[in-house]
């Protein structure tokens, strides 16, 4: 029971109650005991990978407000050590193509996975936030963000009418921040391609959407 509690103590820093974690760890405890061979090792050897394993599967399938698949909680942990060693390397945040590039996993899976990390923290609605050194509350955001929320329709309608190519560029440009010089580095194409492309995709946004493409995407 003491090596029970100490990995519940030890996990239970992320936020998760000490008491059920214990109570998780006694049930990985009587499982163990169940299957320990005294032939094949020694039961303090045996017995601390079945209880972590058993508050790792329980912290993995019940400590998300929202379900998340289990492959993208298996990507987190060593996505999140791969973006820090790009960032420390770039000097600069890594991309979600940088790192799926260093990693070898899909592009899609890399955001989705990292994206989890803030699903173990949900934020309230109703709760004051702070930010630089301004005060307000999420609920009120979202209350007048009615009119943010159509451009960005509009745009998921518009953006159907690009390439996958187009697509990229433009999430480069307005939505990741990227310098043209920096989409240029990424594309692996020259800066008056992308700027030459860049121009082709928002006129056809134009005559998907109308003539406030700019404007929406900067919003």
């Amino acid at each position: 029971m003491p090596l029970v509690k100490s990995l519940a103590r030890r996990y239970s820093a992320g936020g998760e109650l000490y008491e059920d974690l214990v109570q998780v760890g006694c049930i990985g405890l009587i499982k163990a005991v169940d299957r320990f061979d005294p032939a094949r090792a020694e039961f303090g050897q045996f017995v601390i990978p079945n209880v972590a394993g058993e508050i790792k599967r329980y912290l993995r399938d019940r400590a998300y407000p929202v379900r998340v698949p289990r492959r993208l909680q298996e990507l987190r942990p060593g996505l999140r050590a791969c973006s820090a060693e790009l960032s420390a390397q770039l000097a600069r945040p890594a991309t979600i193509s940088e790192i799926a590039d260093h990693s070898g996993i899909a592009e899609q899976e890399v955001a989705a996975a990292l994206d989890t990390e803030r699903i173990q923290a949900p934020l309230s609605l109703s709760e004051a936030s702070t930010h630089d050194d301004e005060t307000y509350c999420e609920l009120d955001v979202l209350e007048g963000g009615y009119e943010r929320g159509e451009q960005r329709a509009l745009l998921a309608a518009g953006f159907r009418a690009l390439d996958e190519r187009e697509r990229r560029l433009l999430h480069l440009r307005y939505f990741a921040g990227l310098s043209q010089p920096q989409i240029a580095k990424e594309v692996g194409i020259s800066p008056i391609h992308v700027s030459r492309l860049t121009r082709r995709a928002l006129a056809k946004l134009r005559h998907e959407i109308g003539p406030a493409v700019p404007e929406a995407l900067a919003s």
